[in-house]
């Protein structure tokens, strides 16, 4: 089994180090701090010129919830379309309800035509209060893959609900497992989880920045599971 490392980059030179650093993929975002939100569209391009590792994008507007006005959504399709035209590998998007459900009107609207590009629900899903539920939307919806935390605050307190969610409907669904990943706790959640995907910032210091030598230790710990 192999198993896949995904960085959350949030700066050209950040995404430049996680590729050097040996990630598998990287998710390409600004704003740490708010959970990531849409790249300016010359970041993604800088990026897309450099990095030869699939690069999937953030589509997120604003920071806050995940319940989009038609000019949102309006300015997210633009920049999916833009993703499209770049070759970039997947994007990255989460729409919810007032309800706290998958708003599958709205995920409509922006995943229509997109059969070239993977298609990833983020951590949005964790705030929805059904969690089956959600994901059985998303497969009909034709997501690829779903980042998560269980419906926790971090994928460590929510290592047993990912685990349950995975085998109900990974032969359907990736669950990428996410949320205050590191090198200190991925070994529990390769145990617990069985996922085969983590998403990690890779985060050790104050700055935005990933650290090489987390990802090369987490790559290690992922390898030798």
């Amino acid at each position: 089994m192999t198993r896949l490392l995904e960085i959350a980059c949030f700066s050209f030179e950040s995404a430049l180090i996680a590729a050097r650093a040996g990630a598998d993929r990287i998710e390409l975002c600004v704003n740490y701090k708010e959970g990531g939100l849409t790249p300016p569209f010359e970041l993604i391009e800088a990026v897309k010129s450099q990095v030869k590792i699939p690069v999937h994008v953030m589509i997120r507007p604003r920071p806050g919830n995940f319940i989009y006005s038609e000019d949102e959504l309006l300015e997210m399709k633009n920049a999916i379309r833009f993703c499209k035209e770049k070759g970039v590998a997947g994007i990255v998007v989460g729409c919810l309800t007032l309800e706290n459900k998958v708003d599958v009107t709205a995920c409509t609207k922006l995943i229509q035509n997109s059969d070239a590009i993977t298609l990833n629900f983020h951590r949005a899903i964790d705030e929805c209060v059904n969690l089956d539920e959600a994901t059985e939307a998303l497969i009909a919806l034709k997501f690829n893959r779903i980042l998560s935390s269980g419906g926790k605050s971090t994928a460590l307190a929510g290592a047993k609900e990912l685990k349950r969610l995975h085998e109900k409907f990974g032969h359907q669904i990736k669950f990428m497992a996410g949320g205050g990943i590191r090198f200190s706790n991925i070994n529990e959640l390769l145990k617990t989880t069985m996922c085969e995907e983590f998403h990690s910032a890779a985060i050790t210091g104050n700055s935005e920045m990933c650290d090489p030598k987390e990802i090369t230790n987490l790559k290690s710990s992922l390898r030798n599971f």
